[in-house]
């Protein structure tokens, strides 16, 4: 049996494991590199080396985020013609998910050609779409619902398990036991992993018995995030300062997750009294979809967050939501001066109607931006992060005079605590742990953590196309 690990190797997105055993080919997950301006040319490339898409028998899809589904429909194009097995929370999503990446694909593109006309230059240079809204619309047929808790067969020889991994809705880590040889092996597949004792979703299932071989995300595996009250703390602080200034507040989101537990963290809040009624502008067409989905999924909810849904419907006064849809009412948004308070996508600051929002509000002292989620290298949200003046946005220079909140607390990762945690669920140590999906640095330290907390002697953090044989 051989591993091929061809994207979130020594770095967050990108995920893509091959696994080979005898006659049997699959991958798990197949995403989307996503960051600087190399993430392109990776994306390009990601699907033409090292194996031929056509001999892939069946793909086990984690969950729905982008970084790990976004290159389902460039598989397709490429030949793969095989089912594709998930939960149906996250078929759900993915209906959404994948459209939405290949519009904005088809807009960027359509910008860039537009920009180099403006300059005079000509079309070459300008890339296609990695895939188009048809194809991605084409792969949704490919998909096949698996609940958590139900094996299914996909091939001879091949057992697997989806259970709940509490990171967004749908998500799951895998159990995977191929009979090779005669032999049987079971790996396991953390996917991403949700922190424990958070609001909105159930927390991630933890007894794992054993595991021949473990491939572990360590995104935050160096570091622990901070407590919910004090996050909650860093909330009020920011709404209290920009309210005061007669300012806006602007919050990049993530549309799937992150921004149903900002929903769920300001309307708990206010039901608190913590801060005063507000009005909230999600200004995303693909957080609306995934909101109503996550609502059509009372199943996967915890309890305090249906508690927090009864409250809000019997006091919708005290949080008003809108949902922006129309672009026309995205654009009126630019027209407040103040007191609006705009949940937009991309959580990253790279691509959507946040750019709009941010073009707008960051040359704006009296504004604040509060920057939720994970900033990959190389994106707008990093550079914020990191305290540029300046930034760029369209092309055009952008100062930045608005005041940057980083709230650190509402990851949907677990934290390196949280992961030895889960980790701890094992009866027995794996027979080799992988650690992925982790910056090299963060995955470095989580490496050692494991080797020195938990005593596991073989755990290696393996390289962008590296294979391994068992």
């Amino acid at each position: 049996m051989r591993l091929g690990f061809f994207g979130a190797a020594g770095e967050v997105t990108g995920s893509c494991t091959l696994v080979e055993a005898g006659d049997t080919r699959f991958l798990v997950d197949c995403g989307m590199f996503q960051g600087g301006p190399e993430a392109r040319s990776k994306n390009l490339k990601a699907l033409n080396f090292g194996f031929d898409v056509r001999k892939i028998d069946f793909v086990l899809l984690t969950h729905a985020h982008i970084d790990h589904s976004g290159l389902l429909p460039r598989l397709a194009v490429l030949g793969y013609k095989g089912p594709i097995y998930a939960t149906p929370a996250t078929i759900d999503l993915l209906e959404v998910l994948l459209p939405d990446s290949a519009h904005i694909q088809e807009k960027e593109a359509e910008w860039q050609l537009r920009h180099r006309h403006r300059r005079g230059a000509g079309e070459r240079g300008v890339g296609a779409p990695l895939y188009t809204i048809a194809q991605a619309q084409a792969v949704l047929g490919q998909l096949r619902p698996v609940a958590y808790g139900a094996p299914i067969r996909p091939a001879d020889g091949v057992a697997v398990s989806f259970h709940d991994a509490g990171h967004i809705l749908g998500s799951a880590w895998l159990e995977v036991t191929v009979t090779s040889e005669g032999r049987p092996r079971k790996l396991v597949f953390s996917g991403d992993l949700g922190m424990p004792g958070r609001p909105v979703l159930r927390d991630p299932e933890t007894v794992i018995p054993s595991a021949d071989v473990l491939l572990i995300e360590s995104t935050y595996g160096d570091r622990l995030h901070r407590a919910l009250p004090e996050t909650e703390d860093e909330i009020v602080a920011a709404f209290a300062r920009t309210r005061a200034a007669h300012g806006n507040l602007v919050i990049p989101s993530f549309a799937v997750g992150r921004t149903q537990e900002i929903i769920y963290l300001l309307a708990d809040l206010v039901r608190r009294q913590r801060i005063a009624p507000l009005k909230v502008y999600v200004d995303s067409p693909m957080a609306d979809a995934a909101t109503r989905i996550t609502l059509a999924h009372p199943e996967l909810l915890d309890g305090e967050t249906r508690e927090l849904i009864a409250w809000q419907q019997a006091h919708p006064e005290k949080m008003k939501l809108e949902f922006v849809a129309d672009v026309e009412a995205s654009k009126a948004l630019n027209d407040i001066r103040s007191g609006a308070v705009i949940i937009s996508a991309s959580g990253m600051c790279e691509a959507g109607r946040i750019k709009y929002h941010l073009r707008e509000n960051l040359p704006r002292s009296e504004c604040s931006i509060l920057i939720t989620g994970f900033q990959a290298a190389g994106t707008l949200g990093r550079r914020l992060v990191d305290g540029a003046r300046l930034v760029r946005i369209f092309g055009q220079p952008v100062p930045v005079r608005s005041r940057i909140y980083t709230v650190g607390g509402l990851s949907a990762h677990a934290d390196q605590a949280a992961l030895l945690g889960w980790l701890g669920g094992f009866h027995e140590p794996p027979g080799h742990t992988f650690v992925v999906h982790g910056e090299a640095s963060a995955a470095e330290h989580f490496a050692s953590a494991i080797e020195q907390r938990l005593g596991w002697k073989t755990v290696s953090r393996p390289q962008p196309g590296e294979y391994f044989s068992f």
